[in-house]
């Protein structure tokens, strides 16, 4: 009888491939019969690297090529970081596993050998969330756009571009760089992106359920669905530069919040039990929103 084959799309990253290639081998693990072939492709958000991602349309189109793929059949599922699957997606794919979760903090990063942080040189960062947040501990500190994936990221840094970069650490970590991390902010000083660290499994509506069941981790699920939950109360996906964050410690949740509006920059938290995260977040949004106006 002829194995069955499932085919996995994913960004041509080194970063995107690792991750895929996680996916995979947990997919092994549980069905050993299965045949993988991993499909690989350069999204339009790869391609334009002169711009911010808010000058071009946002995360979203490191997406754009692989929904079409997973739309037309070319692929079967595709593995995303969440961060970058915006809280309003197609409606004809669905998120169907959340993997575990890797660190979701953002880091600092020096350029190779360093050990003290140069604050002549600007810092390269890609996100508006991680500037002004940056930027609230750091207000003499120069911030820059930097474009690219990780590893382009870092070579920049490394020839002399810039005296620090502000990164995931999940990215570090599942390159095998987290020996380059300088500082951990934490999510009291930099909220995360919603659902940062989390690798999102996305096929067409009700395939491969009980596969994706396997695939699936609770806690992840839960922090996911919270956070992205509050970006979408906060008006996610817009212009505005928003984090979200949800921590779990037993049953108990701590869900921060940081939503940039104008000049008007709120970074609030609550806590309650994890069985009430809806409740938690509409507390939270109508405090950043409240502060804000």
């Amino acid at each position: 009888m002829e194995k069955s084959v499932i085919r996995i799309g994913s960004r041509a990253s080194r970063l995107a491939i690792i991750q895929s290639e996680i996916v995979m081998s947990k997919i092994k693990q549980i069905s050993p019969e299965i045949n993988l072939e991993l499909v690989t492709m350069t999204t339009t958000g790869d391609q334009i690297l002169d711009k911010t991602l808010e000058q071009i349309g946002g995360k979203g189109l490191f997406l754009k090529e692989l929904d079409n793929a997973l739309q037309s059949g070319k692929v079967d599922i595709c593995v995303h970081s969440l961060k970058d699957v915006p809280v309003d997606g197609n409606s004809d794919l669905q998120i169907a596993a959340y993997f575990r979760r890797e660190k979701p903090s953002d880091v600092l990063v020096l350029p190779n050998g360093c050990k003290k942080w140069d604050k002549r040189l600007p810092v390269g960062c890609a996100s508006a969330r991680r500037k002004m947040q940056f930027q609230m501990l750091h207000p003499e500190a120069v911030v820059q756009p930097v474009r690219g994936n990780v590893l382009t990221r870092l070579k920049k840094l490394d020839g002399g571009k810039y005296g620090a970069l502000i990164l995931a650490e999940a990215g570090l970590v599942r390159l095998g760089l987290q020996d380059r991390i300088f500082y951990r902010f934490s999510p009291e000083e930099m909220v995360p992106a919603a659902g940062q660290g989390i690798m999102a499994i996305q096929t067409k509506t009700s395939t491969y359920c009980e596969l994706m069941r396997q695939l699936n981790d609770d806690e992840a699920a839960l922090c996911a669905k919270t956070e992205r939950q509050l970006s979408k109360e906060l008006g996610g996906d817009c212009s505005s530069p928003i984090g979200c964050f949800a921590k779990i410690q037993g049953d108990w949740m701590t869900l921060y919040g940081f939503y940039g509006a104008g000049n008007v920059l709120q970074r609030q938290w609550v806590s309650g039990k994890k069985e009430e995260a809806s409740k938690l977040v509409n507390v939270l949004a109508q405090k950043l929103l409240q502060e804000s106006n």
